[in-house]
């Protein structure tokens, strides 16, 4: 008998282990679809909420954070390139790349899980700012990928534009915090167990297996 599990998945689209996640989860339950059945839930998490739109360069950015040093820095990078690639995912990101404010993207994710198409739009945005590069703090950026994802480009833009699901986006973003999650991804499965980090496929299929047996 299938299993039916409830996934939330708390995480930023400027987060590259939260892509190494993503990918490494789906795969897991690709490979327990005779024994699970889920649904993944977004939930907004924003690493560098005071980002201003214009963003700025990884290597600034991570050695004001951090304190890595650019060699620290492309070797961080190289690592989590070869992780994404071994799951069929292309990151692009070089010295000159930049990091972005992302909350005009969460918002789309938003409205993007009420038109039920939010893992479409998570996958778009993934595809936006770490293999082509792009802004996602860009309307144009997020219209594009809104409608890569399926839907409507001008309901998109209205949406970016009014400030719509601001309010939705901050009470989620308070209600996570609250309840501990303080980095990301974090995988959180029928509201009981939690899953840190970018984790390997293998180890997402052991904990689910092991989740739907106590089901």
């Amino acid at each position: 008998m299938t299993k039916q599990l409830k996934i939330d998945f708390v995480s930023d689209v400027s987060c590259p282990w939260c892509v190494i996640g993503l990918y490494g989860l789906e795969k897991a339950l690709a490979n327990t679809g005779d024994l699970i059945s889920a649904d993944i839930v977004f939930h907004p998490f924003e690493l560098n909420p005071a980002m201003p739109p214009e963003g700025q360069n990884i290597l600034e950015h991570v050695m004001e954070k951090y304190g890595s040093t650019p060699e620290q820095s492309a070797a961080s990078r190289a690592a989590i390139r070869a992780r994404a690639a071994e799951l069929g995912f292309t990151m692009n990101g070089t010295d000159q790349s930049r990091i972005y404010n992302t909350f005009d993207a969460h918002r789309l994710l938003h409205w993007a899980d009420i038109e039920d198409k939010q893992t479409a739009l998570k996958h778009a945005l993934f595809e936006a700012y770490f293999t082509s590069q792009l802004s996602p703090s860009d309307h144009d950026v997020l219209v594009a990928a809104a409608e890569q994802a399926g839907l409507d480009a001008a309901t998109a833009r209205e949406i970016l534009a009014s400030g719509a699901y601001a309010a939705e986006v901050r009470e989620a973003e308070r209600l996570w915090q609250s309840r501990g999650i303080s980095a990301v991804p974090a995988v959180v499965i029928n509201d009981r167990y939690l899953i840190s980090g970018g984790q390997p496929p293998e180890a997402f299929e052991k904990a689910l297996r092991s989740i739907a047996a106590e089901v």
